[in-house]
């Protein structure tokens, strides 16, 4: 039923909006504008029904960490999103009480908890929150599948819409107030504004050659019913040879998503018969005793397209009607699970800034990028941290300043490991809950100095309970 035929017709109701892909940042997007016009996804893939793979998330595969700080910007967004994955079967993960990880500096203490971390996988995930956007009782989001984009409508003063082709059909204009691109690292913004006469972003790569293989395993069954914590071997990096890594992550239908990876030189295959042998091979070999007495479920899938990218939309001349969000703007190593929290919280942001300075707001853009800046900026220096140390990665190596930072992290890290209060401030940043200035703050510098509290500890701080149901599998 149109507008007209219910009442008056609106401002709102002629407002159109254009996003650029059907995944998690697309979704995301399109709920944040849903409130102000009316939606169009557009996207090449066919979208599942139910959680599954589709074509254009190869990475899916793989062990995805939604972190508190993204989690609860769904929620802001999506209300009842955290309930809706629970009833799927996703773990709600406490933070470090539900985490065995061995850093560079040490195995993690497992404090009592102060964020938390979701358990799925990325098809079910997806599949929530998709569902979630497309059930708005008030009908603003169409998706258009089998869709491809072709370019920008517009010049480089403003876009006024995109061009599409449908699978079998011809091209067509959708005219649009606002366009928003979430086509993830194939983004093609920077080639269209080019198009248009408009400068390309200053970007920056760094790539440490990473590759990513991951196989699904049955969990074992005296672990379904406990709250089972996810197990991380982090890679040691800092240019002592190839960084090599393994998690095991619960997810849904008593499964653990096991993913390991290397960077140049050490990196996973693709063959079934070396993902174990590879897994008990790394720094400590606990995620490979956890898994060799079980039958995996699927064969291994391997990712190669890993690399950081990083498009600077906050420092270049954007047109107006025209917004980056997710991958598109930045794409981070995998490793650190951050790439769906910052697409959240950015879609967050984008809803909030259109609503505080309104939809015809002059440099509407600009703020929207400027403003999700913040979240990039933190999930980058994260992510590149480490991987700027690995030979190659970057052109020049490291900066004077990165190697500064570095240095400060791993004490700081090593101070985690026996601080609950380091610790805390440590998890603070890494659930994107606060930026990288939380670090920085004198007590905290002056813990670092002093050092850990307590001793380190010399084997996985698994529970009794835990270690008693693993000898009972």
């Amino acid at each position: 039923m149109s507008a007209s035929a219910t009442g008056p017709t609106t401002a709102r109701d002629r407002r159109r909006a254009v996003v650029i892909g059907g995944g998690l940042t697309g979704m995301l997007a399109a709920r944040a504008l849903a409130g102000e016009a009316h939606v169009t996804v557009v996207e090449r893939d066919t979208l599942p029904d139910a959680p599954g793979p589709r074509k254009g998330l190869p990475q899916a595969h793989h062990v995805h960490l939604l972190w508190s700080g993204g989690a609860d910007a769904i929620e802001a967004l999506l209300p009842g999103t955290g309930d809706a994955l629970a009833a799927r079967g996703a773990r709600r993960i406490p933070l470090t009480t539900g985490m065995v990880a061995y850093s560079p500096q040490g195995w993690f203490r497992r404090w009592d908890e102060s964020h938390y971390v979701i358990g799925c996988s990325r098809d079910l995930l997806d599949w929530v929150v998709r569902r979630q956007v497309l059930a708005d009782p008030r009908g603003r989001v169409t998706v258009l599948p089998r869709t491809e984009v072709l370019g920008l409508e517009g010049d480089a003063r403003a876009v006024t819409g995109v061009r599409v082709r449908r699978t079998g059909g011809g091209t067509e204009v959708l005219r649009a107030d606002l366009v928003v691109d979430a086509s993830g690292r194939a983004s093609r913004t920077p080639h269209w504004l080019r198009e248009l006469g408009g400068p390309e972003p200053a970007s920056r790569e760094v790539d440490p050659g990473l590759v990513y293989a991951s196989r699904i395993y049955p969990a074992p069954e005296k672990t379904h019913h406990m709250a089972w914590p996810i197990v991380n071997v982090q890679a040691l990096g800092r240019g002592s040879g190839p960084g090599q890594a393994g998690v095991i992550l619960p997810i849904e239908d008593g499964r653990w998503l096991v993913t390991l990876s290397g960077t140049t030189g050490g990196e996973p295959t693709g063959a079934n018969d070396d993902f174990l042998p590879f897994a008990l091979r790394l720094r400590h070999p606990v995620v490979g005793e956890l898994i060799e007495r079980l039958t995996p479920l699927t064969d291994v899938t391997v990712t190669r397209t890993t690399v950081n990218r990083r498009r600077y939309y906050e420092k270049a001349p954007m047109p107006r009607g025209l917004v980056v969000l997710g991958d598109a703007v930045a794409a981070y190593n995998p490793v650190y699970g951050h790439g769906m929290s910052v697409a959240a919280l950015s879609a967050l942001t984008l809803r909030d800034t259109v609503r505080r300075h309104g939809w015809a707001a002059a440099g509407l853009s600009r703020r929207v990028q400027k403003g999700i800046a913040s979240h990039v900026g933190t999930a980058w220096t994260l992510a590149t941290g480490s991987d700027v140390f690995y030979p190659d990665s970057t052109e020049h190596g490291p900066t004077l300043g990165e190697r500064v930072a570095a240095r400060f992290v791993d004490r700081l890290l090593y101070t985690a490991t026996g601080s609950g209060r380091i610790a805390r401030d440590v998890t603070d940043v890494m659930t994107l809950e606060a930026g990288p200035h939380r670090l920085a703050r004198p007590s905290t510098v002056v813990a670092a100095i002093r050092g850990p509290l307590k001793p380190q500890l010399a084997q996985p701080p698994f529970t009794d309970e835990e270690r008693q149901a693993l000898a009972a599998s």
